[in-house]
């Protein structure tokens, strides 16, 4: 068998093959159709500092290729989290990353700091499409000064792995990175949903509650590879591929766009499994191409 061990900073993985935020619940949902131990990681729902009810139904409208979303980060809040969910997934064998939220900096900032006293969650990832409550709303992860402000914030409370999930809904993703590296982020998982819409045309209105979501599934995978491929050659911190994953093939195009490991999200509505098979697939490619370690293809694409 292939090597399918890496590293995320100081963070070790089993296998590159991680679930993404939102579409995995906490793990706990799946335990009874996935061996959870089998997993390089699962990244939890998004959790904020204080509770959210999340937008008003319909929030979810099914696209060609992929689905829109508007769930708007319903959780109920990071103390919560600590004393009810993590007892329940701190002795799950895998890495248990938490996805933090918030509507400023020092929201950010603080709810990383309490995830940081659980000595089981080994990393974080920061999800700055969020919007800036102190700036009109625009999200935080579409320009390089709001990233940077967040990355700041929580990596002076935060002393574990910082991975910060980048926007798509940019100019130019390669300065996003650049930036939150500078301020001391350990990787980059990219990318997050695409802005979308879908209209009812007999009812003549959009088919989710608050006009727009959130676009994930194949439909996005060309669009995540560009992004994936531009950011690997932009900065020296490992990147994790998402967007669109529903295969190995599909992991693997990854990996040589220079992803070091990837998140499988909207696939594992279709099928629970689908990690899994995506790991043993993986392994059986690398076989097949006399490959010794999944690192051995990682960036191979000029």
């Amino acid at each position: 068998m292939a090597e399918l061990r890496v590293n995320i900073g100081s963070l070790s993985l089993k296998n590159p093959v991680m679930t993404a935020s939102g579409t995995f619940g906490y793990g706990l949902e799946f335990q009874d159709l996935v061996p959870l131990d089998a997993l390089g990681g699962i990244i939890v729902k998004g959790t904020t500092l204080k509770p959210r009810e999340g937008n008003d139904y319909p929030r979810m409208a099914e696209t060609a290729s992929g689905m829109l979303n508007c769930v708007g980060l319903q959780n109920k809040g990071v103390d919560y989290f600590c004393e009810h969910i993590y007892p329940q997934i701190k002795d799950i064998d895998t890495n248990m990353i938490v996805n933090v939220s918030g509507s400023s900096p020092e929201d950010y900032a603080e709810c990383a700091a309490r995830i940081d006293a659980l000595e089981r969650i080994p990393a974080i990832e920061l999800n700055i499409s969020c919007p800036n409550v102190k700036d009109g709303g625009m999200a935080f992860g579409v320009t390089c000064q709001g990233a940077a402000s967040v990355v700041k914030a929580v990596r002076a409370r935060y002393h574990k792995t910082l991975i910060v999930k980048l926007s798509p809904n940019v100019t130019d993703i390669a300065d996003i990175a650049r930036a939150v590296e500078a301020e001391g982020a350990d990787s980059v998982s990219l990318i997050n949903t695409l802005m979308g819409m879908a209209i009812d045309i007999e009812r003549r209105r959009s088919l989710l509650s608050i006009g727009t979501g959130g676009l994930s599934g194949p439909a996005v995978k060309p669009v995540a590879l560009r992004m994936v491929w531009q950011v690997a050659k932009a900065v020296r911190i490992p990147v994790i591929g998402l967007g669109g994953i529903c295969t190995a093939e599909d992991a693997i195009a990854f990996f040589m766009a220079g992803a070091t490991a990837i998140e499988i999200g909207t696939a594992n509505f279709l099928d629970p499994t689908v990690s899994v098979k995506v790991r043993d697939g993986i392994n059986t490619w690398l076989d097949q191409h006399g490959c010794q370690s999944v690192c051995d293809i990682v960036g191979c694409i000029a």
